[in-house]
């Protein structure tokens, strides 16, 4: 998006460099990136950036209010809360389109959000194989609250291993290492010090947890948890039988607490009154089918990777939900095609990561990602066969 850049980043562009940058990215574990990667990161200026954090910093503020958890108790579905929740989640993920608005300007809009981990640790080694095989002005940075890569590490490190030895936590998934994610996980364990637990590998002894580590039994402190429970719910029946230990009352903490998941999530968005947050209504308490239903898209509040969304609406797809309390109708927003490539243009999708510190009064931005689409919605499906598309990370002026 800075004219300058984007010129100079394009016309020193080789396909070469691009294989030579693939190859710096899958150095350290390879193949385990296992989605399509773009040949470019996304620059920022100023006063984007501005924008960006001013409608994350208003998001924040109903977040942080004393009801908001009062607001937000039917967010956690009855069949997968889990006991000890904690004052606060740890790890906060803003999902922003590069929208334009109805006076052709470029602005944020909020897409989505989750009270829950993204690829917090790979993004440390994809920012240090962009500087490496690219050139990256100086005075632009993926990370935000005077960060670099060295200080956020020991932030993500501090917020998941906590006060215990690195031993003493897991980061857990369901079959971790056959998810698509899992080059977050491995990067994670190297910066942390922590090992990556399948829940199949979980041992329970009355309210304590534990794993095997090169045949030493431990008792697990602390769970880095990656397990999203709609996923859960799709697995084979002893897996789901297994997971019945995580809504039991266990002697761990978690960061973070699942139940934060659901409660920092589409449900929050109707409570949110920003320029760049899109009117959401609950559709059970929509009082009438807006007039330009072509207009919104609706989605279930309780699915993920955009599963079940609707995006092109009819008053009888409205008419056809039984449990509409479950249920979000959200104005559509105008995706920018402003990422200039060798061919068409392309959208991008910024998802900016906050950090939220135990004893501190509110989160704070500490790092991002990119997705850059050319198809009709961000994602794998919608841009097969293209090029200038898939995971990325943005630099934002300083």
């Amino acid at each position: 998006m800075v004219t300058s850049i984007r010129k100079q980043f394009n016309e020193s562009f080789t396909e070469l460099k691009y294989q030579e940058y693939l190859s710096s990215l899958n150095e350290k574990y390879k193949g385990a990136i296992e989605f399509r990667v773009a040949e470019t990161p996304v620059f920022i200026d100023k006063q984007f950036k501005e924008k960006i954090l001013s409608a994350c910093e208003s998001i924040v503020d109903v977040i942080v209010a004393p009801d908001f958890k009062e607001l937000t108790n039917l967010a956690i579905p009855e069949n997968v809360k889990v006991p000890n929740e904690n004052d606060h989640t740890h790890f906060i993920a803003f999902d922003f389109g590069i929208c334009e608005n109805e006076k052709g300007e470029l602005e944020p809009q909020l897409i989505e959000m989750q009270g829950f981990p993204t690829l917090f640790a790979y993004q440390i080694w994809h920012d240090l194989a962009n500087r490496k095989c690219f050139s990256i002005p100086d005075n632009y940075s993926t990370y935000f609250s005077n960060l670099d890569s060295n200080s956020y590490t020991k932030l993500l490190q501090k917020l998941i291993v906590g006060n215990h030895l690195p031993e003493e936590v897991i980061l857990l998934e369901i079959l971790p290492h056959q998810q698509k994610t899992k080059i977050d996980f491995y990067f994670t364990a190297e910066y942390t010090g922590i090992s990556v637990v399948c829940l199949t590998e979980l041992i329970q002894e009355g309210e304590n947890l534990y794993y095997y580590k090169e045949d030493k039994k431990i008792q697990i402190k602390r769970i880095y948890n990656r397990i999203i429970f709609d996923d859960l719910q799709q697995q084979s029946l002893p897996i789901q039988e297994k997971g019945k230990i995580l809504f039991s009352n266990l002697n761990v903490e978690w960061t973070p607490h699942p139940n934060w998941f659901y409660r920092i999530s589409k449900y929050t968005l109707p409570f949110i009154h920003h320029p760049y947050v899109p009117a959401t209504w609950f559709l059970n308490e929509l009082k009438q089918i807006p007039a330009d239903l072509e207009n919104y898209v609706l989605k279930p509040l309780f699915s993920f990777a955009g599963q079940g969304v609707i995006i092109d609406v009819t008053p009888s797809d409205i008419k056809a939900v039984k449990d509409p309390e479950n249920w979000i109708l959200q104005r559509k927003v105008k995706y920018a095609a402003v990422i200039e490539t060798p061919n068409e243009p392309a959208k991008a999708e910024l998802r900016i990561f906050y950090f939220w510190k135990e004893g501190d009064a509110r989160p704070i931005p500490v790092n991002n990602l990119a997705r850059l689409s050319k198809g009709k919605m961000i994602g794998v499906r919608y841009n097969q066969d293209k090029d200038w598309v898939g995971g990325s990370l943005a630099y934002f002026e300083k």
